[in-house]
């Protein structure tokens, strides 16, 4: 065999996974057909994030006379912003490039194809098999589209074309009030677009707690035109930009319309089916805990695997399936995966909602704190925001934490170990956590499930 484990696609799933596995004394190879860091890194996680901190930066500067700072009215130079985006990802993409020659990971630029449980065709500037013991398929996903919307990357984009953006669009329209959908109504809401946004489900972000997605919808009321329990019907072009048309009759127009519904998985074309993989009528692979499909010496993670459309999740799973091909015995579990929102506030979850508790019939008790009451959150001028905690009733474990508010997105990590090691809310308790912080927060919802809250 050429290589013991090929990799397809070298997003946060792939390229992890053929790191670990090179670390273990594994031979790899990497085919991609982009650039290496795949959606998350190219047009996912980071090129939004870095817009979002251009975004926050702005309004830091806007609020800046609440601090004592007298600045003069801010002026936004998007393709400077949108320079220092490719720059982020350009140094992030040049470091997994040195991670690949820091391990001997080969990098095969091209299209992959299964043609047997042990070759993949390369299709790229030249075409060649490779042979290998074992596969990881890790293709990841691409923006959903409804074709009646009539995509066409101008007027009607995707988040792909959002995140390219050199000039600041007067008005939008958001079509979903999913993550995606939030985190660029938040960015362009701050840079000046008046925002619009469509939503059929009655409330945002509807995976979230109830509490935290109707606070997150009344807080985005204050800033856009929010239209929930709406379907759009069609959409047209005009010359300046685009006009829908609403299930109400209502009829709106803006210079561009997001499409942010979703993602659909990319595994059409890959030779899954030929190569006698089990997949799903939407595309998901068919996996185990070990990452196995029913293919002996075939793996896949990421997206493709319909759990989580989480970077982090992909990358557990890339880990996972590198380690069992490698003789170790690992599983995933999915029970403590954090997700994070980077809209303002951010928010931060893991574990169990209150809906899913109650859905379950599992006995909880809750405590909240509210940032408001918190030293660190009123000093940075951040007191929006709450930190609520999910236990069971009668043993006290952690079940899960639901984070509103500022750093929500670096606070769910403590959150994230004790739901993960099964810890108890006195054991958050009787950890000391430093004052003034915005840790402290956790620490007082925590005392709050036990109805001793200090300043709450």
């Amino acid at each position: 065999m050429d290589f013991d484990i090929a990799v397809i696609g070298g997003g946060p799933g792939g390229y992890v996974a053929a790191i670990r596995a090179a670390q273990l004394g594994a031979k790899v190879a990497v085919i991609e057909k982009d650039e290496l860091g795949g959606t998350c890194l190219n047009r996912g996680c980071i090129p939004t994030k870095s817009l979002l901190a251009s975004a926050e930066k702005l309004d830091d500067v806007k609020k800046a006379a609440e601090f004592g700072i007298e600045v003069e009215e801010p002026k936004i130079n998007m393709r400077k912003v949108q320079e220092r985006k490719n720059d982020v990802v350009k140094k992030l993409v040049g470091g997994i490039n040195q991670l690949f020659k820091k391990n001997k990971v080969e990098y095969i630029k091209g299209t992959a194809k299964v043609s047997s449980p042990n070759e993949i065709v390369c299709s790229g500037e030249e075409t060649k098999t490779i042979t290998c013991s074992n596969i990881i398929i890790a293709a990841g996903s691409k923006p959903a589209l409804i074709k009646s919307l009539g995509y066409n990357g101008k007027t009607v984009i995707t988040s792909e074309e959002a995140l390219q953006l050199e000039k600041i669009p007067e008005s939008l329209l958001v079509i979903g009030a999913g993550v995606i959908g939030c985190e660029f109504a938040s960015f362009y809401n701050s840079m000046g677009t008046k925002v619009t946004m469509i939503e059929a489900m009655p409330n945002v972000l509807p995976m979230l707690d109830k509490e935290f997605s109707r606070r997150m919808q009344t807080l985005l009321k204050k800033k856009i035109d929010l239209k929930t329990k709406t379907m759009i019907k069609n959409i047209s072009e005009t010359g300046e930009g685009i006009e829908a048309e609403l299930d109400s009759g209502e009829k709106i127009k803006a210079e561009k319309g997001l499409i942010s519904i979703g993602r659909s998985l990319n595994t059409s074309g890959l030779g899954l089916e030929e190569a006698g993989i089990k997949i799903e009528e939407n595309g998901t692979i068919l996996v185990n805990d070990s990452m196995q499909t029913n293919v002996e010496g075939i793996y896949a993670v990421g997206d493709i695997t319909g759990k989580m459309q989480l970077a982090h999740v992909a990358s557990m799973q890339g880990i996972i399936a590198a380690e069992n091909i490698m003789g170790k015995e690992k599983k995933m579990n999915y029970n403590a995966v954090p997700s994070c929102i980077f809209t303002s506030p951010e928010i931060g979850s893991v574990g169990i909602t209150t809906e899913e508790a109650k859905e379950k019939g599992v006995p909880v008790k809750t405590g909240k704190f509210n940032f408001m009451a918190n030293g660190k959150a009123l000093s940075m001028g951040e007191g929006e925001g709450v930190v609520k905690i999910i236990s069971h009733r009668e043993n006290d474990t952690v079940l899960g934490v639901h984070i509103m508010g500022p750093h929500a997105s670096d606070l769910i990590a403590e959150a994230a170990l004790a739901v993960n090691k099964s810890l108890t809310v006195e054991d958050v308790i009787n950890t000391i956590h430093a004052h003034p912080t915005l840790a402290e927060s956790v620490m007082e919802a925590a005392e709050a499930v036990h109805g001793m809250c200090i300043h709450g």
